[in-house]
């Protein structure tokens, strides 16, 4: 099997992939809770996911290179999670900003965000929007969990189990790094206490004469213990399989137009 990671290959090798038109993939997740089922480190995740789609890259001619994960997110509803680190909003942009930069500097122009963090999406779409500005480079940001939570509906999902703390996290995590997870400690949702005397209706959010509102909240007020589905026991590998061959299809087929196509 042809080596994708950057940290596992010789620096002329990784000079000479770029130099012939290898996108580079910038990985990047959290460091946070997501119940007492999973990992806390959803990076490893989105990690696997980009080396994936840089083998199957391989397979439609498009090279592809995987840099290591930036494995915290920008800080949001995970601050105080014991062993959980964020970064700042603007730091966490710059740092996106600082990879890309090393790779255009060297006149790569072919790279693409593996996004698997919510936290995550406003700092890598302001850092690309920088990245175009700055040098008309155009950075597609695959925002992992975003899409796959469209994925899940489509693809047969349970309801119960679909939130923070249960899929499509949990069943992708399942099929991907099955050696760290715990399915017999998933647990149903705990019951959470009124904010501002309302009930929440999701993260950061209440609703107030049928009209949600916005609002900052910490992990614990709207998902006890890091779990917010109401009922995550069956996710399963089976469903995040059918997820994330999905997720690397697409991947790698924008790997393959921006081969084709990157000013």
């Amino acid at each position: 099997m042809t080596r994708t990671r950057i940290a596992e290959l010789t620096a002329p090798e990784v000079a000479d992939r770029l130099a012939a038109g290898a996108v580079a993939l910038l990985p990047m997740g959290s460091l946070e809770t997501h119940g007492p089922a999973l990992p806390m480190g959803d990076y490893l995740v989105a990690e696997e996911i980009a080396a994936r789609i840089a083998q199957s890259a391989l397979g439609l001619g498009a090279d592809a290179l995987v840099a290591p994960a930036i494995p915290f997110g920008g800080e949001d509803f995970f601050a105080g999670v014991a062993g959980g680190i964020t970064l700042s909003v603007p730091t966490l942009t710059a740092v996106i900003e600082e990879m890309a930069e090393a790779f255009i500097r060297i006149g790569t122009r072919r790279i693409m965000i593996v996004n698997g963090h919510a936290g995550t999406i406003a700092p890598a779409e302001a850092a690309a929007r920088a990245m175009r500005h700055r040098h008309g480079v155009i950075i597609p940001a695959l925002h992992l969990w975003r899409e796959a939570g469209k994925l899940h509906a489509e693809l047969g999902g349970s309801q119960a189990a679909f939130g923070h703390g249960g899929d499509p996290v949990a069943s992708v995590t399942m099929y991907l790094r099955p050696d760290l997870c715990r399915p017999d400690a998933a647990r149903e949702k705990q019951a959470t206490g009124p904010y501002l005397g309302l009930p929440p209706t999701g993260f950061g959010a209440i609703r107030a004469h049928g009209v949600d509102f916005a609002v900052p909240m910490w992990v614990e007020e709207v998902a006890p213990g890091g779990v917010a589905a109401p009922d995550p026991r069956s996710a399963n590998a089976a469903h995040g399989g059918a997820i994330a061959e999905r997720l690397i299809a697409a991947g790698a087929a924008m790997c393959q137009q921006l081969r084709d196509n990157a000013p």
